[in-house]
């Protein structure tokens, strides 16, 4: 008997995490859904489920500071599929989500069918995007690739503390909300320079932000 199907739904916004839903039980009748309302939240969905089919990820959920969190996703788990879910739809924006890892992207304005239709496709193994995208446009810098690879070589709790100096949060105020001494901070920061390649953390903050994307100007 073939296994269900599980997926972990990753979005922020609870009426939107419910369009989902419907959408992946029109999809696959009878699949397993986990929810995630963060990119922390997902990271410990990922690592619990680690069975998970498909990743549907919103790029603009706390934490993800745009493609990081895809980024980050694909370097520690490559073989859990992730597909964007936004309401950034340039179609810029859905050609980078392809160049970072993405095996996807579905514009959130997409109808209950579009969404129902990708999802089939990307658990068959296929990589989808709008019909309407066009072949044209720019490719990722070279520069920009070889920052997504460091930034995916980062452990998990790197991770955490470079979005957390992106946030301008100081070492002492890090050390409290990861429940770690100063020290700890101060290592994890030695490493995560050394593994981007950058000399300070203002570096770190201003490499890791050429990932980021535009929030929508109106979100579900």
């Amino acid at each position: 008997m073939q296994l269900a199907h599980k997926i972990i739904i990753a979005d922020d916004h609870p009426l939107f995490r419910a369009a989902l839903r419907q959408a992946v039980t029109q999809a696959v009748p009878g699949i397993d859904i986990v929810e995630a309302d963060s990119l922390a939240a997902v990271q410990e969905a990922v690592e619990k489920h680690n069975d998970a089919d498909l990743v549907l990820l919103d790029i603009h959920m706390p934490g993800t500071h745009g493609f990081s969190g895809l980024v980050f996703l694909r370097g520690q788990h490559p073989g859990v599929p992730v597909v964007v879910v936004s309401g950034s739809e340039e179609p810029h924006v859905m050609k980078r989500a392809i160049d970072y890892g993405a095996s996807g992207f579905i514009p959130k304005s997409a109808p209950l069918e579009t969404l129902s239709e990708a999802i089939t496709a990307v658990l068959e193994g296929e990589e989808w995007l709008p019909q309407e995208l066009t072949d044209n446009m720019d490719e990722v810098s070279e520069e920009d690739q070889q920052f997504a690879a460091a930034l995916a070589s980062l452990t998990p709790q790197q991770f955490r503390v470079l979005t957390m100096l992106t946030e301008g949060l100081l070492n002492k105020q890090i050390a409290y909300e990861l429940s770690v001494s100063e020290a700890t901070i101060k290592a994890h920061v030695t490493a995560i320079l050394r593994k981007l390649g950058v000399h300070s953390r203002t570096q770190a903050v201003i490499a890791a932000q050429r990932l980021g994307v535009e929030p929508p100007k109106t979100e579900v």
